[in-house]
């Protein structure tokens, strides 16, 4: 796959929808504590710059960085608490200095809980996950990494859809727990880009 083509205009830089699947579970390293020594398999991210997919794998971290270097925004689904924290020793640079958006760190701050993607995007998308985690796990143990970036790039589409969502009406439903009702959750979304993240 070639790399992203890198932008000289440096103050219009990329925002990106990123994903990860790891090479192994929280049991492999011994807890959430150790989140840290999971290692990637695949990383899925849709370039707004680019208006296209990469799927990039555990041999092409040094083409991710690139197009990292170029960010100005960074969204995620989990992202503060998994997908960076495991990606970070992979980049001499510092990566956590882009600005990043967590829908689910918005949607735990305004709901005073978590929820699933796939919950999430059945409610407001009408479409669900093809897999989870531990499935993308087996996949890359089988080899089977076309799939696994299938299903990588699936994440990343439907966060991207969820993203734009907030974006537009700045709210998504909520299916409520133990009931068929829906709950209108209000997500501001403000996208306060600092000029020195536009000048990296």
């Amino acid at each position: 796959m070639p790399p992203p083509k890198l932008r000289t205009d440096t103050f219009n830089m990329d925002r990106i929808i990123l994903d990860i699947e790891t090479k192994n579970s929280f049991e492999d390293v011994g807890g959430r504590d150790h989140l840290k020594d999971l290692s990637v398999s695949v990383v899925g991210v849709y370039s707004y710059d680019e208006d296209k997919y990469f799927a990039f794998d555990e041999h092409e971290m040094e083409k991710l960085g690139e197009l990292l270097k170029r960010t100005q925004l960074i969204v995620t689904f989990a992202g503060v608490r998994f997908d960076l924290p495991v990606l970070e020793k992979y980049f001499s640079f510092n990566f956590n200095s882009i600005e990043h958006f967590d829908i689910l760190e918005e949607v735990e701050k305004n709901l005073g809980r978590r929820i699933g993607l796939g919950i999430l995007a059945e409610a407001n998308l009408g479409i669900g996950k093809s897999s989870h985690g531990l499935e993308a796990i087996e996949m890359y143990r089988r080899g089977e990494i076309q799939e696994l970036k299938d299903y990588c790039l699936q994440d990343v589409k439907v966060t991207k859809e969820l993203y734009e969502l907030i974006k537009k009406q700045g709210y998504l439903w909520i299916p409520e727990r133990y009931s068929s009702r829906m709950t209108k959750l209000a997500i501001e979304y403000k996208e306060e880009l600092s000029a020195q993240n536009q000048l990296l």
